[in-house]
């Protein structure tokens, strides 16, 4: 996949935080044909025609739950990028099966409208929760890449689609992350709430949440997933770097680890990389073929045993002063500055 030129582009999910932004980028190719805004989000999708209003963009009301509904937007379509997911950890603590219903049925309607309608390339978007999951998001994120694998490795001859993925950590700025958190907090004159001083996560603006999406465009094949070898923060310095950009005095208050949350997060697993290409930013983890299956499931490897994973404690670990310079990279930062007379 080379160019875009005249390809008809479908993100499922496409009012996000993601859809926003991946729109933004395709508009700038002059050559693109059409994007197609697939969401159950009226009042969004609305919004979002007032701001682009582009004749480019054509939108479609519909849930990735909706098998029928799917295979009809799909219609036409050369690419897809599978954004639509419950993504907070709290609301698929408690209502898991909404989560299986969207991350897990859904993914598996996408997948079997792209295969009826003969999609070129899916991109399916995962999330680090997916790597030794814990919680109910993360297991139906788990699942969701296995179906994707999956799928793959039982290709038919006549099948044109080629299905792979991404799996990336927390997205600076995105919707329902800690930093907006943060900065209302900082408005607010409130405590700033963090969980526990030493937890980490992984730290992506969200440009390069897009870049690591176009390169699995560009060059997976069936049944990869590429991973961005990402930096990481502690809480503490995240939540320290934005009371210094805005030069405010807030109160830091612990409030302990809750329901479903890690110390730190996994972006690949030691079995991941053990079979792993590493791409200098990126890794591409080939899926398991089933010409391989003795190696994989009878044989063994001793390898694993040396292999690390990667995750947020042992990640190149972002300064309190880094995780400054980062977060003024994003255009929400600076506004949120600006409106708060601190700059």
């Amino acid at each position: 996949m080379t160019t875009l030129k005249n390809k008809t582009i479908l993100i499922t999910g496409g009012t996000g935080s993601f859809g926003s932004a991946v729109i933004r980028h395709l508009l700038d190719d002059d050559e693109i044909g059409r994007i197609v805004v697939y969401s159950r989000d009226e009042k969004k999708q609305h919004d979002m025609r007032l701001e682009f209003n582009s004749s480019k963009i054509q939108f479609e009301i519909g849930d990735v739950r909706d098998r029928q509904r799917i295979i009809n937007a799909m219609k036409d379509v050369d690419l897809v990028f599978h954004a639509a997911a419950m993504k907070q950890v709290p609301s698929c603590e408690f209502f898991p099966m909404e989560a299986v219903q969207t991350n897990i049925i859904g993914t598996n309607n996408v997948i079997d409208a792209a295969l009826y309608n003969g999609v070129e390339k899916v991109v399916v978007l995962s999330t680090d929760k997916a790597a030794y999951p814990v919680n109910a998001m993360g297991c139906s994120k788990m699942m969701m890449e296995k179906l994707m694998i999956a799928r793959s490795q039982t290709q038919k001859k006549t099948d044109k689609t080629v299905f792979c993925g991404v799996r990336y950590g927390n997205v600076l700025f995105s919707r329902g992350s800690v930093v907006p958190l943060f900065v209302d907090q900082i408005r607010k004159g409130a405590a700033l709430t963090i969980t526990h001083p030493g937890m980490t996560r992984f730290l992506m603006p969200l440009h390069e949440a897009i870049d690591l999406v176009f390169h699995a465009l560009k060059y997976g094949n069936n049944g990869d997933l590429f991973i961005r070898k990402a930096p990481a923060s502690s809480i503490i310095d995240l939540a320290q770097a934005c009371l210094n950009l805005f030069l405010a005095k807030n109160i830091i208050n612990i409030i302990g680890i809750r329901a479903g949350e890690k110390m730190h997060e996994t972006l690949a697993t030691a079995e991941e990389l053990s079979r792993a290409e590493d791409q200098g930013s990126f890794w591409r983890i080939p899926c398991d073929t089933g010409q391989k299956f003795d190696q994989y499931y009878i044989e063994g490897s001793s390898e694993i045993e040396s292999i690390k994973p990667f995750d947020s404690e042992s990640a190149k670990r972002l300064t309190v002063e880094d995780v400054q310079i980062l977060l003024r990279t994003l255009p929400e930062i600076s506004d949120a500055i600006k409106k708060n007379g601190s700059m």
